[in-house]
């Protein structure tokens, strides 16, 4: 009997402490007025699932600045989306969109073969600008399709004791996020109203990264706080994560993404010739339309690097 008991105690510590390892993050401007942690893609790390670009901006007090200001500029073969803690931005499109989000509601833009967009903080705007701009890579069969964008008010969520859980997409918790995504992902907001403790069920066949967007949490061994990112590796088949008050911890998740990419400014593609395609469509004014209701002046692609661009998987390995 003891040797099951011990048995089942490591089998239950194997699962709340599975393969990880810590990131950290590094700065990098956006636009003219604002600064992001770019916690991926990384040298070592490109994805996590099909997530391939995690920028964590503020909080910061923009009362006396611009605020958010990025210009039209184009994107293919991903889908953006975007998520609010404090603040406004004003998005719009070349599919004709022009939506106001606000924190707790979700924007969610599907690139296909090529679209365009901008955001910028409306006119008034808080003082305070506090969110995420994630990319999610699209499988091959998705790549080609037509644009398109999605604002979605309201999201799912739950509360388990001090901790209250909105699911931004994805299933998790019985419950299923109205995005739509094109591979198997989850993401969600972990909000600790107290000091506490969430035990969520996990599949085994996902990666996941965790971060600390305010505050302080743990995951096993692992101190989170804001500027890095948690890669827990497949296998396990619950997270346990511990949050201080007050602190919010945003979850992803999904299947390790196989197919290699070439991502290169705010495209992502399967081959060097496919980005060549694009930044020269971008720069004639081809394929990706112009972003309705802005004045702005389009970006400029800057200029094809020297060397032949490599297709890479997922941990940065060319092929």
């Amino acid at each position: 009997m003891e040797s099951g008991q011990s048995a089942a105690s490591a089998e239950e510590s194997a699962l709340d402490q599975p393969r990880s390892v810590l990131l950290p993050g590094h700065d990098v401007p956006l636009g003219r007025y604002s600064v992001v942690r770019r916690l991926l893609p990384q040298r070592d790390l490109r994805m996590v699932g099909a997530w391939c670009f995690v920028d964590h901006f503020g909080p910061d007090d923009v009362h006396d600045r611009p605020g958010m200001q990025v210009a039209p500029h184009p994107h293919t073969g991903l889908q953006t989306v975007t998520w609010l803690l404090d603040g406004q931005i004003r998005h719009r499109d070349s599919v004709g969109s022009d939506q106001l989000i606000r924190p707790g509601q979700l924007n969610v833009m599907t690139s296909g073969h090529g679209i365009a967009h901008s955001e910028q903080s409306p006119q008034p705007y808080p003082p305070l600008m506090h969110g995420v701009q994630l990319w999610v890579a699209l499988p091959r069969a998705y790549r080609d399709r037509e644009p398109a964008f999605d604002h979605h008010p309201e999201l799912p969520a739950w509360t388990d004791g001090p901790v209250t859980v909105r699911l931004l997409v994805g299933e998790l918790g019985g419950l299923r996020s109205p995005a739509v995504v094109h591979s198997p992902l989850v993401g969600a907001q972990l909000e600790f109203a107290a000091d506490g403790e969430l035990l969520l069920a996990a599949d085994p066949c996902f990666e996941y990264g965790i971060l600390a967007l305010s505050g302080a949490a743990q995951v096993a061994d692992c101190r989170l706080v804001p500027g890095a990112l948690l890669h827990l590796a497949p296998g396990a088949a619950q997270l346990r994560i511990r949050g201080a008050a007050g602190s919010r911890v945003l979850l992803l998740g999904g299947e390790p993404f196989d197919e290699p990419l070439v991502m290169w400014w705010n495209f992502v593609a399967g081959s060097h010739e496919e980005i060549v395609r694009a930044r020269e469509d971008w720069m004639a004014g081809r394929r990706f339309g112009a972003v309705c209701n802005d004045p702005m002046d389009p970006l400029p692609a800057p200029a094809m690097p020297a060397v032949r661009l490599k297709a890479r998987d997922r941990h940065g390995r060319g092929r």
